[in-house]
């Protein structure tokens, strides 16, 4: 049996003081943590909550972060959209109709020539523009894809911090997305050759060949894009945020994407087929409109009210396309970053790492490092080049 009954001082000897209630709480031993003093609000929400995302809340924050910090990410595409449609209005304008007039003048047996080499330069032409327009799709979603890291941890940076921390970086994903493009020449290239091959050697029978090979090879490559596309979809992000070589970019994004293939690829689509039913609703009153406008404005037929209408309804429409095409790129560029770090949630517990950082920085501590960095326990083959120890954040 135990006895229950509390310990007594001797009788006689000295009773201890009792405590004030106005004495201060006694001193924590070296190291501890202070007694918790009250409740403590969570950390203040960025662009997403600090957890696993659910598809309703991914595609929310796809198009809110056109709405939460516009400047350096709508501000940029339109920079960018514009830009590209500039140069492609001046340089396939006037390639095409200098080689217009060429072939025109061109009289007696060099006619075929020059309409040949008229429309190589046309083609050739406009190259330079594609190339502007993924030198600029790279830089436009490597921004984003710092701006979407950045507003998850409740930060909002101008154009020139992101800038600032994708100095370095850009060089990486630039050669990307050429290599992207060069693939994927190469491969119509190929598919046009062996089409092409088939329906010159073959007669009545080699253009049913041809026809054949053409769906085929046609339904193929757009499989093969499709997995490539989605397997190799998170490189950009990982390039900006874990600022690993393209190399270890490449094996990262494959070995992320297991098991998240059909969410990640039905997530892109939906996102694609959201902008473009938009683009369709917006776009067909649009026109519908213009062409209404037109009447209003020349209702004589004249050729001169004719111009002034045809200036206006294509001015309306470039406005138009260069708006919106500058909200569909921040919204498709948005989306990859936004799985990148919904997947190192489920897979990594990066939302952990995330809840810590944004405590840490409430309370003033910066010495927490950047959450996206690569853990430094991970192996050296993974972490890629040696910038990924240095955070572009602190």
């Amino acid at each position: 049996m135990t006895d229950s009954t509390p310990w007594q001082p001797p009788a006689g000897a000295p009773q201890p003081p009792a405590p004030s209630p106005y004495a201060a709480p006694p001193a924590s031993p070296a190291g501890a943590l202070p007694p918790p003093t009250g409740w403590t609000p969570p950390p203040k929400p960025g662009l997403i909550p600090l957890r696993p995302l659910t598809l309703g809340t991914l595609l929310g924050a796809a198009f809110q972060v056109l709405r939460r910090n516009p400047r350096p990410t709508f501000g940029l595409a339109l920079m960018v959209t514009g830009i590209t449609f500039l140069v492609t209005l001046a340089v396939v304008g006037v390639v095409g109709f200098f080689a217009f007039t060429r072939t025109l003048n061109a009289t007696g047996a060099d006619a075929e020539a020059i309409a040949a080499g008229s429309v190589a330069m046309v083609v050739l032409s406009a190259l330079v523009p594609v190339g502007l327009s993924i030198i600029g799709s790279a830089i436009l979603q490597g921004v984003v894809s710092l701006e979407v890291a950045r507003g998850t941890v409740a930060e909002k940076l101008r154009l020139g911090g992101l800038w600032r921390a994708a100095r370095g970086r850009l060089g990486a994903l630039i050669g990307w997305s050429l290599l992207l493009s060069l693939v994927i020449l190469l491969g119509i290239a190929l598919l046009a050759g062996v089409i092409a091959l088939a329906v010159a050697t073959g007669g009545a029978v080699g253009v049913l060949i041809g026809v054949l090979l053409g769906l085929a090879g046609a339904a193929g490559f757009i499989v093969v894009a499709l997995w490539l596309g989605t397997k190799l979809s998170l490189v950009p992000s990982i390039l900006m945020l874990e600022r690993l070589s393209l190399r270890a970019a490449l094996a990262r994004s494959w070995a992320l994407t297991r098991g998240f293939f059909w969410k990640t690829l039905g997530i892109q689509l939906l996102v694609v087929v959201i902008v473009q039913t938009v683009s369709s609703v917006i776009s067909t009153p649009l026109g519908m409109l213009l062409g209404f406008s037109s009447a209003l404005i020349n209702p004589n037929g004249e050729s001169g009210g004719a111009i002034a209408a045809t200036v206006v309804i294509y001015l309306v429409t470039i406005i138009f396309s260069v708006v919106f095409g500058a909200i569909a790129a921040v919204v498709q560029s948005a989306t990859p970053a936004l799985i990148y770090i919904d997947i190192r949630m489920r897979r990594e517990g990066l939302d952990l790492e995330l809840i810590r950082f944004v405590e840490a920085r409430q309370a003033g501590d910066t010495s927490v490092a950047d959450p996206y960095l690569p853990h430094p326990a991970q192996p050296a083959s993974a972490a890629g080049d040696s910038t990924a120890s240095t955070s572009p954040w602190a």
